[in-house]
C-alpha cells in the first residue's frame, strides 16, 4: 500500500486513504441506486451501503477526528463515576461502550431508562463525573434532556453525535462527531459504535492498569460463571465419552 501511495505522488498511506474516504463520502450524496434490472439480487446495494461505512469508519482515523478521539477519552478516563446514556436508536452505543469497558476492567452506569428510572442514577453526582451521551438526528428528547440534567449537577458531557452544533455538542466538554449516512432510508450507528469502542480502548490505555492482566481476570471469572458457549468434548458422543 505505501508503494501504491507513492506510485499516486502521495507521501503517507493516510493520504491516500484520506482520498478514498473523501471519495466515498461525496458518492454518499447521491441518491441509493435502485436495484438493477439485470437482476443483480442487490449486489450494488450492498457495495454501496458497505462502501459508505467503512468510508464513514475510516474517517475516525484521520488527524482531527482522533485529536477528537483522545480529547473525550481524556475527560472519561478522568471520571469518578462514568455514565453511559444513548436512548431509541442509539442504545446500542450507550450499552456496548459500557460493555466493553466492563471487560477491560473498568464500569459505566447506562442510564437506560428501564422502567422510567434510569435517571435516578443521577442522583448525588456531581463536579469529578462523566456522562458519555450518544445522540443522531433525529434527536431523542429524553436524551437531551437527561444530558441537560446531568450537566446541571455538574457532571462533564462527553457526546457522540453527528454534528458540531447538535443539542449535546453545545453542552459538551467534548465531542466525537461521526457521519450517519448509510445510504439507506436510516441513519446508521456503525461510526458511533466503532467511536465508543476506541474510547473503551483508549480509556483502559489512560488509565494505567495493565489491562491484559485485567482482561486475563475478567475472562477467568466469566469463564467460572459459564457465561460464553463452549463445544462439547469432541471425545464424548451422545454424552458417553469415547475411548
Amino acid at each position: 500500500m505505501m508503494r501504491l501511495a507513492r506510485w499516486l505522488d502521495l507521501d503517507r498511506y493516510e493520504d491516500m486513504r484520506s482520498v478514498y474516504a473523501k471519495a466515498l463520502r461525496t458518492s454518499a450524496e447521491s441518491p441509493l441506486p435502485e436495484r438493477r434490472q439485470d437482476g443483480d439480487g442487490g449486489y450494488s446495494t450492498v457495495g454501496v451501503v458497505a462502501g459508505t461505512l467503512a468510508a464513514e469508519i475510516a474517517r475516525l482515523g484521520e488527524c482531527a477526528n482522533a485529536m477528537q478521539l483522545i480529547a473525550a477519552a481524556s475527560v472519561l478516563a478522568e471520571s469518578r463515576n462514568l455514565f453511559s446514556l444513548g436512548l431509541r436508536a442509539e442504545h446500542p452505543v450507550a450499552h456496548h461502550f459500557a460493555y466493553t469497558l466492563s471487560r477491560l476492567g473498568r464500569q459505566a452506569v447506562v442510564l437506560d431508562a428501564a422502567g422510567g428510572l434510569g435517571i435516578d442514577a443521577l442522583r448525588g453526582v456531581g463536579k469529578g463525573d462523566v456522562v458519555l451521551a450518544a445522540g443522531i438526528e433525529p434527536y431523542c428528547r429524553a436524551t437531551i434532556e437527561t444530558a441537560r440534567q446531568a450537566a446541571h449537577q455538574g457532571v462533564a458531557v462527553v457526546a457522540i453525535t453527528d454534528s458540531s452544533v447538535s443539542p449535546l455538542a453545545r453542552m459538551a466538554k467534548a465531542s466525537v462527531i461521526v457521519i450517519s449516512n448509510s445510504q439507506s432510508c436510516f441513519k446508521s450507528i456503525a461510526p458511533a459504535l466503532v467511536a465508543s469502542e476506541i474510547l473503551a480502548k483508549l480509556i483502559a490505555a489512560k488509565s494505567g492498569m495493565n489491562v491484559d492482566e485485567v482482561v486475563k481476570e475478567v475472562e477467568r471469572q466469566l469463564a467460572e460463571l459459564h457465561v460464553f458457549w463452549k463445544p462439547p468434548d469432541s471425545r464424548k458422543r451422545g454424552g458417553l465419552a469415547v475411548s
